[in-house]
Protein backbone atom coordinates (compact mmCIF):
# COMPACT_ATOMS: atom_id res chain seq x y z
CA UNK A 1 0.00 0.00 0.00
CA UNK A 2 1.41 3.34 -1.06
CA UNK A 3 1.39 6.17 1.42
CA UNK A 4 2.67 9.73 1.31
CA UNK A 5 2.41 11.32 4.73
CA UNK A 6 3.06 15.03 5.18
CA UNK A 7 4.07 16.69 8.42
CA UNK A 8 5.44 20.01 9.64
CA UNK A 9 2.57 22.35 8.90
CA UNK A 10 1.25 24.84 11.40
CA UNK A 11 0.79 28.48 12.28
CA UNK A 12 3.71 30.84 11.71
CA UNK A 13 4.10 34.61 11.68
CA UNK A 14 4.98 36.48 8.49
CA UNK A 15 8.71 36.29 7.90
CA UNK A 16 8.98 33.00 9.72
CA UNK A 17 10.07 29.57 8.54
CA UNK A 18 8.70 26.06 8.42
CA UNK A 19 10.01 22.78 7.07
CA UNK A 20 7.55 20.32 5.62
CA UNK A 21 8.35 16.64 5.36
CA UNK A 22 6.74 13.92 3.28
CA UNK A 23 7.51 10.32 4.18
CA UNK A 24 6.81 7.79 1.46
CA UNK A 25 6.17 4.09 1.82
CA UNK A 26 5.20 1.33 -0.58
CA UNK A 27 7.17 2.71 -3.50
CA UNK A 28 10.73 2.66 -4.77
CA UNK A 29 11.15 6.23 -3.68
CA UNK A 30 14.34 7.05 -5.55
CA UNK A 31 12.77 6.56 -9.00
CA UNK A 32 9.89 8.93 -8.35
CA UNK A 33 9.80 12.60 -9.24
CA UNK A 34 8.55 14.28 -6.09
CA UNK A 35 6.75 17.56 -5.70
CA UNK A 36 4.88 19.87 -3.39
CA UNK A 37 1.60 21.46 -4.41
CA UNK A 38 -0.64 23.82 -2.48
CA UNK A 39 -4.24 24.85 -2.51
CA UNK A 40 -5.48 28.03 -0.89
CA UNK A 41 -9.16 28.53 -0.06
CA UNK A 42 -11.16 29.23 -3.21
CA UNK A 43 -8.18 28.64 -5.49
CA UNK A 44 -6.93 25.84 -7.67
CA UNK A 45 -4.17 23.54 -6.60
CA UNK A 46 -0.82 24.77 -7.87
CA UNK A 47 2.69 23.40 -8.16
CA UNK A 48 5.07 24.86 -5.61
CA UNK A 49 8.26 22.88 -6.23
CA UNK A 50 9.42 19.69 -7.86
CA UNK A 51 12.57 17.62 -7.65
CA UNK A 52 13.88 15.04 -10.09
CA UNK A 53 14.31 11.38 -9.27
CA UNK A 54 17.61 9.88 -8.23
CA UNK A 55 19.98 12.43 -6.78
CA UNK A 56 17.47 15.24 -7.18
CA UNK A 57 19.87 17.27 -9.26
CA UNK A 58 17.08 19.15 -10.99
CA UNK A 59 14.53 21.30 -9.24
CA UNK A 60 11.95 23.81 -10.33
CA UNK A 61 9.84 26.29 -8.42
CA UNK A 62 6.81 28.47 -8.83
CA UNK A 63 7.84 32.06 -9.42
CA UNK A 64 6.05 33.11 -6.24
CA UNK A 65 8.36 31.02 -4.03
CA UNK A 66 11.69 31.25 -5.84
CA UNK A 67 14.45 32.33 -3.49
CA UNK A 68 12.35 31.55 -0.42
CA UNK A 69 11.54 27.83 -0.66
CA UNK A 70 13.90 24.90 -1.16
CA UNK A 71 12.92 21.35 -2.04
CA UNK A 72 15.23 18.45 -1.23
CA UNK A 73 15.09 14.69 -0.89
CA UNK A 74 16.72 11.98 1.17
CA UNK A 75 16.35 8.67 -0.62
CA UNK A 76 17.77 6.75 2.33
CA UNK A 77 14.84 8.02 4.41
CA UNK A 78 12.23 7.93 1.61
CA UNK A 79 11.48 11.54 2.44
CA UNK A 80 11.11 14.78 0.54
CA UNK A 81 11.33 18.15 2.27
CA UNK A 82 10.19 21.67 1.62
CA UNK A 83 12.08 24.35 3.51
CA UNK A 84 10.00 27.52 3.53
CA UNK A 85 11.61 30.80 4.60
CA UNK A 86 10.34 34.35 4.73
CA UNK A 87 6.77 33.13 4.71
CA UNK A 88 4.03 35.49 3.61
CA UNK A 89 0.29 35.47 4.32
CA UNK A 90 -0.31 34.50 0.70
CA UNK A 91 1.57 31.26 1.35
CA UNK A 92 -1.33 30.13 3.52
CA UNK A 93 -2.68 26.90 2.03
CA UNK A 94 -2.92 23.17 2.38
CA UNK A 95 0.33 21.72 1.10
CA UNK A 96 0.25 18.36 -0.64
CA UNK A 97 3.03 15.93 -1.37
CA UNK A 98 2.99 14.37 -4.83
CA UNK A 99 4.96 11.56 -6.40
CA UNK A 100 5.01 10.45 -10.00
CA UNK A 101 6.80 7.68 -11.85
CA UNK A 102 7.88 9.20 -15.15
CA UNK A 103 6.61 7.47 -18.29
CA UNK A 104 4.20 5.19 -16.44
CA UNK A 105 1.27 7.48 -15.74
CA UNK A 106 1.47 6.62 -12.06
CA UNK A 107 1.03 9.25 -9.40
CA UNK A 108 0.25 9.45 -5.71
CA UNK A 109 -0.90 12.22 -3.40
CA UNK A 110 -0.64 12.79 0.30
CA UNK A 111 -3.58 14.05 2.34
CA UNK A 112 -2.04 17.45 2.92
CA UNK A 113 -0.81 19.59 5.77
CA UNK A 114 -2.11 23.05 6.59
CA UNK A 115 0.23 26.02 6.65
CA UNK A 116 -1.16 29.26 8.05
CA UNK A 117 0.87 32.45 7.90
CA UNK A 118 -0.65 35.09 10.11
CA UNK A 119 0.25 37.57 12.80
Amino acid sequence: QVQLVESGGGLVQPGGSLRLSCAASGIIFSIYVMGWYRQAPGKQRELVARISSGSGANTNYADSVKGRFTISRDNAKNTVYLQMNNLKPEDTAVYYCHGTKPGYGIEYWGKGTLVTVSS
